[in-house]
C-alpha cells in the first residue's frame, strides 16, 4: 500500500501574516499566487476599515490577536498563534529544562498546594514539603490564581529570586522560603524499576529532549538485573517531540526497519524515517506498551510503530488519535506561528489521527482513509484514528464516594493532617485502624454525594408536586425513596472500601515517597499493568498475540 497515495469567521486577519504568506508557497503557480494576492487584499482591506472606522477605538494589539485566532478556528486544534508567554512549555519540550525552583502544583480543597519538591531542587533543599500551601508568590497573594498563571509566577530566569509564603499544617504563622531559580531539568522517565524477578517497568510521561538519553539510562540499568519482559507505560503521555520518539524507537526495535513517514504540501515536509541504529534492547525480551485515552502524538507512534512490527502487544484503551506534525515560523521576536504542515503514518501505513479534526469547506480534496490494515507478520490492525490495543483492559467505574473524595481532595488532605502521626510509609500499611480513621475524617467533613438516578428523582419530585404537594400517596413514594437513597449512602463507604483504600494509601505513599512512592504502590493495584505482567510471562499468550487475524 502507498502511504503517499462551524462556525462563521467573525473577523478576517491581519496583515502581520503577509510576508509569511508568500515566503511558505515559493514553489507555488502563478494562480495560487494571484489567489493568496487576492485574498490578502481583502483581509488588509477589511483589517483597515475596522481599525480606521468602527465607533469605538479598537485594542489593535488585541484585536489582531482575536482576529488571527478567529481565523484559525476552523483549522486543527494544533495549529495556533503564539505570543511570548505561550510558548514556555514548547520551549520545556526543546531544551529539556526550565527556569524555576522545582515544585510540582495542585489544587487540593481550592488552594495552591505542593503536591511534591522535586529531587535536588532549590524548594527541596529549602525544606518545603508536600503538601505545605502557597498562600503568596513574592507579594501576590495567590488563591484565584490558575495553575498555568501560578506556574508562570514561579517560573523564571535562572539566578533570579523569588519568595514564596508557605501556610504549613502545625505551624501557627505563615513560614517565608527566599528561593533562587536553577536550571530544572525535565525529567521525563518518572520511574524505571524491576517489578519482580525478570520484569521491568518503566513510566514515560513525555517527549521532550531529554526522553532518548533517560530511556536509555533506564533500560540499561533493568538489563543489568536481568530483565527479559519490559512494560513501558505510556498512559497519559500527551506526546511532544517526532525526534524523540524516533530515537527512543532505536533503541528498541532492530536496525533497518522503517519506522515512520511525514507527508506534506510541501517536498521538505516529506521525510521517511528508518531505524539507524542497533538497537539497546535484545530481540528476546518481551514488550507490553500500555496506553490509554490520554496517550497521544508521540506516544501513538511509538505504540503504533511496535504494534506494527510484531515487536510487542499493547494494552489498555484506544489512544488520542494525533497524528498531525507542526512546525512552528517566527513573525517576530515575540510572537510565532505553529502551522500543522504533514501528517504522519506508521508502517503499517495507518494514519493516526482521528477523522473530523478541521472544517472541510476550508480543504481542497479531501482524501478518505483505510481503516483496515497489516502488521509486518501480517495480522490485521485498525486504522480511523488512535491506536487500538490487542487487548483491551476496561477502565473501572469509579464509585460517587471515592468520587467526591477526588473532587474535594479529602484523600490527600487526610494524609496531609496524619502523615505527623507516622515515621515511614510501611508504618501506615501496618497501621490498622488507617480506614476507621477515614472513615470519621470523612463524617466530619461536607459530602455532597448523588448516587445514580437522584439528581432524576429530584427534578420528577418537584415538578410532580406542582401537580399535587398534598398527595398522600406520592409523598409516601417520596419518602420511601429518599430513605432508599440515604441507606445507600450510608452503605457507600463498606461498597466502595476496596477503591477508597487505595486512594487513601496511594496518596500516604505520595507525600513520603513523592511521585515515585505513589507510581510503586500503585503497581500491585492497576488492572492493566497485571493484565500485562500475566501476559509476558505466558510465552504461548503472547506469541499467539502476533498470529492472531485482528487484535482484541
Amino acid at each position: 500500500m502507498n502511504i503517499f497515495n462551524s462556525k462563521k469567521k467573525k473577523i478576517l486577519v491581519s496583515v502581520l501574516l503577509t510576508g509569511f504568506i508568500f515566503i511558505i508557497f515559493g514553489a507555488s503557480k502563478s494562480d495560487t499566487y494571484r489567489s493568496i494576492a487576492r485574498s490578502q487584499r481583502i483581509i488588509n482591506e477589511v483589517y483597515k476599515h475596522l481599525i480606521v472606522n468602527y465607533a469605538d477605538e479598537l485594542d489593535t494589539d488585541e484585536f489582531t490577536k482575536i482576529s488571527i485566532n478567529n481565523m484559525l478556528s476552523d483549522l486543527d486544534p494544533y495549529t495556533v498563534y503564539l505570543e511570548s508567554d505561550q510558548r514556555d512549555n514548547l520551549d520545556m519540550l526543546t531544551l529539556g529544562k526550565y527556569g524555576g525552583v522545582g515544585i510540582q502544583l495542585g489544587r487540593r480543597e481550592d488552594h495552591l498546594t505542593v503536591i511534591s519538591p522535586m529531587e535536588d531542587s532549590p524548594a527541596k533543599h529549602a525544606g518545603i514539603l508536600s503538601g505545605d500551601i502557597i498562600s503568596k508568590i513574592d507579594e501576590e497573594v495567590v488563591k484565584d490564581l490558575s495553575l498555568n498563571d501560578a506556574a508562570k509566577l514561579i517560573r523564571g530566569q535562572k539566578g533570579t529570586t523569588i519568595v514564596l509564603t508557605i501556610v504549613r499544617l502545625g505551624e501557627e504563622e505563615p513560614i517565608e522560603f527566599h528561593l533562587t531559580r536553577t536550571d530544572i531539568m525535565i525529567h521525563d522517565v518518572a520511574f524505571a524499576e524491576m517489578i519482580d524477578d525478570d520484569t521491568g517497568y518503566i513510566v514515560l510521561t513525555r517527549f521532550s529532549k531529554n526522553a532518548p538519553r533517560e530511556m536509555e539510562t533506564a533500560l540499561r540499568s533493568l538489563i543489568s538485573q536481568d530483565m527479559n519482559n519490559l512494560i513501558l507505560d505510556l498512559r497519559n503521555n500527551p506526546g511532544g517531540l517526532l525526534s524523540a520518539a524516533i530515537d527512543v524507537l532505536e533503541l528498541i526495535v532492530p536496525k533497518g526497519e522503517n519506522l515512520l513517514w511525514t507527508k506534506g504540501r510541501n517536498k521538505e515536509s516529506n521525510r521517511e524515517f528508518i531505524s539507524l541504529r542497533n538497537p539497546l534492547l535484545d530481540y528476546k525480551v518481551k514488550i507490553a506498551v500500555l496506553i490509554n485515552e490520554g496517550s497521544a502524538s508521540a506516544s501513538e507512534i511509538l505504540s503504533g510503530v511496535i504494534q506494527d512490527l510484531d515487536r510487542g502487544i499493547v494494552i489498555g484503551n484506544k489512544s488520542f488519535g494525533k497524528g498531525l506534525v507542526q512546525s512552528v515560523y517566527g513573525i517576530d521576536q515575540n510572537r510565532s506561528l505553529k502551522v500543522t504542515t504533514a501528517k504522519y503514518y506508521i508502517p503499517s501505513g495507518r494514519l493516526i489521527q482521528k477523522p473530523n479534526y478541521l472544517n472541510e469547506k476550508v480543504v481542497k480534496n479531501v482524501m478518505l482513509e483505510d481503516s483496515i490494515f497489516t502488521t509486518k507478520g501480517g495480522r490485521i490492525v485498525k486504522g480511523g484514528g488512535g491506536i487500538y490495543p490487542d487487548y483491551v483492559v476496561e477502565d473501572i467505574q469509579v464509585g460517587p464516594l471515592t468520587r467526591e473524595c477526588w473532587r474535594k481532595s479529602y484523600f490527600f488532605s487526610f494524609a496531609r493532617e496524619n502523615k505527623n502521626g507516622f515515621e515511614t510509609f510501611d508504618d501506615v500499611l501496618n497501621d490498622k485502624r488507617i480506614m476507621d480513621k477515614f472513615s470519621k475524617y470523612l463524617s466530619s467533613n461536607e459530602l455532597d454525594i448523588k448516587i445514580e438516578g437522584q439528581s432524576q428523582f429530584e427534578q420528577s419530585k418537584g415538578k410532580l408536586q406542582k401537580y399535587d404537594d398534598e398527595n398522600a400517596k406520592l409523598n409516601y413514594a417520596f419518602k420511601m425513596i429518599e430513605e432508599f437513597i440515604e441507606d445507600t449512602e450510608k452503605s457507600l463507604f463498606k461498597a466502595e472500601y476496596h477503591d477508597l483504600e487505595k486512594n487513601v494509601y496511594a496518596n500516604f505513599a505520595q507525600i513520603f515517597g513523592g511521585n515515585k512512592g505513589r507510581i510503586r504502590y500503585n503497581i500491585d493495584q492497576d488492572d492493566t499493568i497485571n493484565k500485562a505482567r500475566e501476559l509476558l510471562h505466558d510465552h504461548m499468550a503472547y506469541t499467539e498475540t502476533f498470529t492472531a487475524v485482528t487484535n482484541n
